[in-house]
């Protein structure tokens, strides 16, 4: 393989406001949880690495502000997208009815071959819960795509829902994506940009 390219698969993590997206991440990438996460401005990226079969693949992992108005700068990072992990509150209806838009965003600006995973987090919240996990696999079904419910908090199905969508990403696309290495801007300061998992 030539040295300006490396297997690698472009992760996106869309959906709503403050329904733990950056939360996700730095569970899976650093395995810790904050009550006191803040609010993603643009665009946020991490790295990490798993093995499927043997084989090690890099995730290059996108985390997407959900306010309306950085929808316009995050739509650009949809191109070239390998999976998107679509999240919404289990504790906030509206996050779950906005679940529609974000595949509507996926429709007009990822790759038709993108491959999609739908995330109920705070499942830690049973009690506070305002989403069914039956109406989540009867949406994800709809979409035609798996489904998870996980908790931040916890750690519980994290690592298992990347491990997921890494696969069917690679599973839908004949092993890898191989891509060249491209500059890329990024509108929002970088944090943590090391290596994890």
């Amino acid at each position: 393989m030539a040295e300006d390219e490396e297997k690698t698969l472009k992760i996106l993590i869309i959906g709503n406001s403050l329904v733990g997206k950056s939360s996700i991440l730095l569970r899976y990438c650093d395995n810790q949880f904050t009550e006191e996460m803040g609010t993603t401005i643009g665009v946020d990226f991490r790295f990490a690495t798993l093995k499927i079969n043997d084989e090690e693949v890099k995730l290059q992992i996108w985390d997407t502000a959900g306010q309306e108005r950085f929808r316009t700068i995050t739509g650009t990072y949809y191109r070239n997208a390998d999976g998107i992990m679509i999240v919404y509150d289990i504790t906030k209806k509206d996050s779950f009815s906005q679940v529609k838009h974000w595949f509507q965003e996926i429709k007009t600006n990822a790759p038709e071959n993108v491959v999609n995973l739908l995330v109920g987090n705070k499942a830690d919240l049973e009690n506070q819960r305002d989403v069914t996990e039956e109406s989540g696999k009867k949406l994800a079904k709809h979409f035609k795509c798996s489904f998870f419910e996980v908790s931040a908090k916890t750690g519980n199905n994290v690592s298992e829902a990347f491990h997921l969508l890494a696969e069917q990403t690679l599973a839908a696309n004949g092993n890898f994506s191989t891509k060249k290495k491209s500059p890329t801007v990024n509108f929002a300061k970088k944090k943590n940009k090391k290596s994890c998992c």
